[in-house]
């Protein structure tokens, strides 16, 4: 299924939530945040993941923690 820029499929990665055409984990992109490092340093390690396309995940990932609706449907 596609989301996006995200893609979840069985048959890539064990459905692991992925950038489309890519097999790099959307995982790895806050594990990268997480340890300190910035989006450059991430898109140097991983070229096959656009700019666009990880500025796209952070902002859906933004997007759900700060819409109350959002907030009200999966976590009230």
């Amino acid at each position: 299924m596609l989301y996006g820029y995200i893609n979840i499929d069985p048959e890539i990665m064990s459905g692991t939530p992925v950038f489309n055409g890519t097999r790099v984990p959307i995982q790895n992109l806050f594990d990268y945040i997480e340890g300190g490092d910035d989006l450059l340093e991430f898109l140097d390690d991983f070229p096959s993941v656009t700019k666009e396309a990880a500025i796209a995940v952070l902002e859906m990932a933004k997007n759900s923690i700060t819409k109350e609706k959002i907030l009200h449907e999966n976590f009230a």
